[in-house]
């Protein structure tokens, strides 16, 4: 009898020894964009720049003649643009328009790509009218940790933080409003804004201008009791296995 209560004690622990330690490596193993303690994020900004031009971006140009006439009609209302041609800009840059050809536009504003086109066209019409709008702009929002992330097309150019959050169905009962991590630029060498929307307070965070690409993290509260629930579960079943055929065989 002493000698299967000791199997049986054993066995118990070892168990549980393996859950526990399984279950420490695994409770946090899905976060991401973790910092230090001490690090030096990046300054709030009120105003942000304006969106530049890049390689890769698909762009709606639409032109027109006698400075865009043709687009109020005999009522005095702006025509709706229907079935836009989108142009990429090329790996180098550049993009194949109509007349023109190849033309260089990543580096600038939309503003300066309209009137940089403008210019150009003036050789071919009488005064043309360019309307240019990137399709492409985009944010990556995790709005609850890694467990849920969407990715998010915006085409204003006043797009902020709040609306963000908003289209990606709002911060979860797990999710950190106190947390929230925005990740800008080239990901080897990020720029990283940490915010805190929980108080009125900090209201005027949320007016943040986000910019097309960036990834917006708010960290979750961690579900120990469910994670590790999840995480013994398979050993507590290989134990109660063990357990059933050593009875059997004891017998």
């Amino acid at each position: 009898m002493k000698q299967k209560k000791r199997f049986i004690f054993r066995i118990v622990w070892i168990v549980l020894a393996v859950s526990i330690l399984t279950s420490c490596r695994s409770l946090t193993s899905n976060r991401m964009f973790e910092t230090d303690s001490n690090y030096n994020y990046s300054e709030f900004k009120v105003a942000e720049k304006e969106y530049i031009i890049q390689p890769f971006d698909k762009l709606d140009i639409k032109i027109y003649t006698n400075k865009g006439d043709k687009l109020i009609d005999i009522k005095g209302l702006v025509k709706e643009f229907k079935n836009p041609i989108l142009y990429t800009v090329e790996y180098d840059g550049q993009v194949k328009v109509p007349t023109l050809g190849r033309v260089k536009l990543d580096g600038l504003t939309i503003r300066e790509a309209e009137k940089f086109l403008e210019k150009e066209y003036q050789a071919y019409f009488k005064d043309p009218f360019v309307f240019l709008e990137v399709t492409n702009k985009r944010v990556i929002v995790f709005a609850s940790g890694s467990s849920s992330g969407q990715v998010i097309t915006f085409s204003s150019d006043n797009y902020t933080l709040v609306e963000a959050l908003a289209e990606a169905g709002g911060i979860s009962d797990f999710g950190k409003a106190y947390k929230i991590k925005l990740l800008r630029g080239d990901l080897n060498n990020p720029e990283i804004y940490y915010f805190n929307i929980r108080k009125m307070k900090d209201i005027s965070n949320v007016n943040f201008k986000v910019l097309s690409n960036d990834i917006i993290y708010v960290e979750d509260r961690p579900r120990y009791a469910t994670k590790t629930l999840q995480e013994i579960t398979p050993y507590l079943t290989l134990f109660t296995s063990i357990f059933t055929v050593y009875l059997l065989i004891a017998k």
